[in-house]
């Protein structure tokens, strides 16, 4: 039987590709290569697959759901890790129909090949964003706080995703899990992400600009142990007809103005930072409460920003030649 993975040519769907491929599964990929960010970028991870004896990429739009539909019919697909979506805040204001398409639409078409095939266990990607703009308070974000005040398109997408596979697992029965991410980094990653653009900038010996005037943090997650939680949760489903939804992340929120400073120190120059108010759709902050994916998988995560930043750094350097 085989895994499906949806975006294996993104960041983190190609790291899970890899990690199932090592473990000897047979993986199908699906990817639209889109031009969201360098679709370069997207070869690359993709050529990384590629000599995998076990692996086939799919060059083919989520939303085609007949697509989708013969994918899991006929490459014999018992489960599937549904990582493909439109990412990005700020991008959900300029074009919010490629939200509706790829999100909605996509993950209506993921669902209904799921239930007419009777896949094992589907395991989607949700968003810390769902949460809201909420403060820090001491205490992480909890699976079961409210998730009722999205700020941005793209969180209003990603809780619809979790509503329609609460429907459909009780309606068809089939297990599912969804995936609440936090702040996702690390080599190969997306080049939308500040830490990525910071690196492009600061190397260029352009100013960075610094929104929420620096006073904002995130729960930076590197790659690896995203990887841990994913390939944990896929291993367990829930019961016949169960959904949960997990937290995801690194469960130590860094302040913006920290990141910088560390990106500083792995780069070896300082930035020349421009600070801007917030954005419309940013949140002030995210903060992972993972008790509940620990529980399950015993998701601990290992990567310290300290540790990961430099191990992106030296990606960077390697990938587009900058000492």
């Amino acid at each position: 039987m085989a895994i499906l993975v949806t975006g294996a040519a993104g960041f983190i769907g190609m790291h899970v590709a890899e990690r199932l491929l090592a473990r000897g599964e047979a993986v199908v990929g699906l990817d639209n290569f889109n031009t969201y960010y360098d679709p370069e970028l997207k070869a690359c991870r993709a050529a990384r697959l590629a000599p995998h004896a076990a692996f086939e990429m799919v060059r083919g739009d989520l939303a085609d759901h007949e697509l989708v539909a013969r994918l899991v019919r006929e490459r014999g697909v018992d489960r599937v890790a549904h990582l493909g979506a439109q990412a990005g805040v700020r991008y959900s204001i300029e074009n919010p129909f490629a939200y509706e398409r790829s999100n909605l639409a996509g993950h209506l078409a993921v669902l209904e090949a799921c239930r007419h095939a009777g896949v094992k266990h589907l395991v989607y990607a949700s968003s810390s964003s769902v949460y809201g703009d909420r403060p820090l308070t001491g205490q992480g974000f909890r699976e079961d706080d409210p998730t009722v005040s999205p700020v941005s398109l793209y969180a209003a997408t990603k809780r619809s995703c979790e509503l329609m596979s609460q429907a459909y697992a009780k309606l068809y029965g089939f297990p599912q899990s969804g995936l609440r991410f936090f702040t996702v980094y690390g080599p190969w990653g997306r080049p939308d992400m500040a830490y990525f653009s910071f690196t492009q900038k600061i190397m260029a010996g352009e100013p960075i600009e610094v929104f929420g005037e620096g006073r904002m943090a995130r729960d930076f997650t590197y790659i690896d142990d995203i990887v841990d939680g994913v390939v944990g949760v896929l291993d367990n489903p829930p019961p016949r007809g169960g959904h949960e939804v997990y937290n995801i992340g690194d469960s130590s929120p860094v302040g913006l103005m920290d990141m910088i400073t560390t990106l500083e120190g792995a780069l070896g120059r300082e930035a020349v930072k421009i600070m801007r108010p917030m954005q419309p759709g940013d949140v002030t902050a995210t903060y992972a409460d993972v008790t509940k994916l620990n529980r399950l998988t015993g998701y601990a995560p290992k990567v310290s920003i300290q540790e990961g930043l430099p191990r992106f750094v030296a990606w960077w350097r390697e990938r587009y030649g900058e000492n």
